[in-house]
């Protein structure tokens, strides 16, 4: 499938304004968006295989973000973003394929084997240093996920989980929000995936989990008989954190993929696609 007229148009004008936004002189900035422009082009993307857009995510790929251990089937959040990305850029449903990356080994430095990754990775300075983002798809705020009868079940404040044992996925914001936020008396435990901190909360190993709340969700719906969801971890800063599609550093793909997302945001289809998979029954903000 070829990329459309319109898609075309709204893709320059969003590239336009990603290499413009800098104050170049005008002159220069004229001749900055037409390079932009012919460097989206399908046909001149410097992809890892020709023809073709690779993305990478974690495996097991969980529910709500993936559906079935199978991004390829375009179903859950992230699976459904990445291919309306891909749409944008000009990429059929058959040009798309998936590789397996770990997820610290996608926000590690190093060349990539994939032109994007998308796996809930939280747009932040320090992984900046290390690898691209693109805008972000996802405003994302933390849970706090325990099971009914533990001992922090009844809390009702963030204070009130001060003396509890936590755990989280390692190298995640859900971890930083642990020991930025919480501030326990206990050192947090780190799992290498969900499913083992999930068992490690079955098991009592830990008391709570923090995870992001669509997560949350899932983990209370599916993975646990007698989980609750203890609340929001209230937002802090000025800027919320998102979710971004991660590149190699210094790709040319990087103002690409941010103009696909700009496009998907400005007409709609991510507020769509975050009704259709990440639909919240609501977990109340903590004090």
């Amino acid at each position: 499938m070829s990329i459309t007229p319109r898609r075309a148009t709204v893709l320059a004008a969003l590239v336009a304004v990603a290499l413009t936004g800098c104050g170049a002189p005008q002159d220069e900035a004229a001749s900055t968006t037409t390079t932009g422009a012919d460097q989206c082009a399908k046909d001149n993307l410097a992809l890892v295989a020709d023809g073709k857009l690779t993305i990478g995510t974690d495996k097991p790929a969980y529910p709500p973000w993936f559906v079935d251990d199978d991004p390829s089937n375009g179903k859950g959040y992230e699976s459904a973003v990445a291919y309306a990305i891909a749409d944008q850029m000009g990429f059929a449903k058959g040009d798309v394929t998936w590789t397996v990356v770990p997820f610290n080994k996608a926000v590690a430095p190093g060349k990539k084997d994939f032109d994007f990754d998308i796996n809930q990775v939280s747009i932040n300075d320090k992984r900046k240093s290390a690898v691209d983002f693109s805008s972000g798809y996802y405003t994302v705020a933390q849970a706090v996920v325990t099971t009914k009868g533990s001992k922090v079940a009844s809390a009702k404040t963030v204070a009130d989980l001060k003396d509890a044992k936590l755990g989280a996925q390692v190298g995640t914001t859900s971890y930083d929000a642990i020991g930025e936020q919480i501030k326990p008396s206990a050192e947090a435990s780190v799992f290498d995936t969900n499913d083992v901190a999930v068992q490690a909360l079955k098991n009592g190993q830990v008391d709570a989990l923090v995870v992001d709340l669509p997560t949350a969700f899932y983990m209370t719906a599916a993975q646990l008989d007698d989980g609750v969801i203890f609340g929001q971890l209230p937002s802090t800063g000025s800027t919320p954190e998102e979710f971004g599609a991660v590149l190699d550093k210094g790709s040319a793909l990087t103002p690409c993929v941010s103009a696909a997302v700009d496009a998907l945001r400005e007409d709609g289809t991510l507020d769509e696609l975050a009704k259709e998979w990440l639909a919240n029954k609501g977990a109340p903000e903590l004090k």
